[in-house]
């Protein structure tokens, strides 16, 4: 299955992507600025897959729509995920070869839009998505995709979410996903979410500084600039 031709949208997606440096040395994980929220992301995310019942998550169905170089979803292995229960799908050619080469064979990828592309309805027990959101800037495009997300999910099942939820006023191919809009993209949804991530830009002063300022500075949460929320599809 093959997903139709781009819309205006995607094809704006595509030119925005295109635009980024393909290796920005900020968000290299030797860079303490990227490693330590990379981590602090990580620890919540256990402990919110613990709360709700996911403490083994090796029978978990996980799909990841925007998967990219496939990142995320080592991630997942090294949590307990099986590789023959996980897939993802990547708009962008490159990041989906990437993502085929590092991953195992036994996980499923698509290559194209994650609206029409994916695992069967009501198939997998949790869809996750990182900072897909904040890069779609047509708000029907968002509602196709989070309906998407949505219909993939078994009852019970949730969408895991991670995204930032302000506008960064440098940047104008994204913008912020308040928790406002998210619960609009998922009206029928329970969220449990908690603000992560101290502000990109005082993270790389802290980091310059000290790595270890990064969690003081982090201690407030007027500073954190992303959620992290479960969204529950109730059974």
């Amino acid at each position: 299955m093959s997903s139709p031709p781009d819309d205006a949208e995607t094809r704006a997606l595509r030119e925005r992507y295109a635009r980024r440096a393909p290796q920005d040395p900020r968000y290299a994980l030797t860079n303490p600025a990227a490693l330590w929220p990379q981590q602090e992301r990580q620890r919540a995310l256990v402990a919110l897959l613990r709360r709700h019942g996911w403490a083994d998550p090796s029978a978990c169905r996980l799909h990841e729509v925007g998967c990219g170089h496939g990142g995320n979803l080592l991630e997942a292995l090294q949590l307990g995920f099986q590789p023959g229960l996980l897939s993802g799908t990547e708009l962008l050619a490159e990041r989906f070869v990437t993502a085929r080469e590092r991953l195992p064979s036994a996980l499923t990828l698509w290559r194209g839009d994650a609206r029409h592309l994916g695992p069967a309805p009501g198939s997998v027990d949790l869809v996750w998505q990182s900072t897909v959101f904040s890069s779609l800037l047509d708000d029907t495009v968002q509602q196709q995709l989070a309906q998407a997300m949505w219909a993939q999910l078994r009852p019970g099942g949730a969408v895991l979410w991670y995204d930032f939820t302000v506008n960064n006023p440098r940047n104008p191919d994204v913008r912020g996903v308040p928790l406002a809009r998210v619960r609009a993209l998922f009206p029928q949804g329970r969220i449990d979410a908690r603000r992560v991530t101290l502000a990109p830009p005082i993270a790389r002063a802290a980091a310059r500084l000290h790595p270890s300022l990064y969690t003081v500075f982090n201690a407030l949460p007027l500073l954190r600039t992303h959620l992290l929320a479960w969204i529950a599809k109730p059974a």
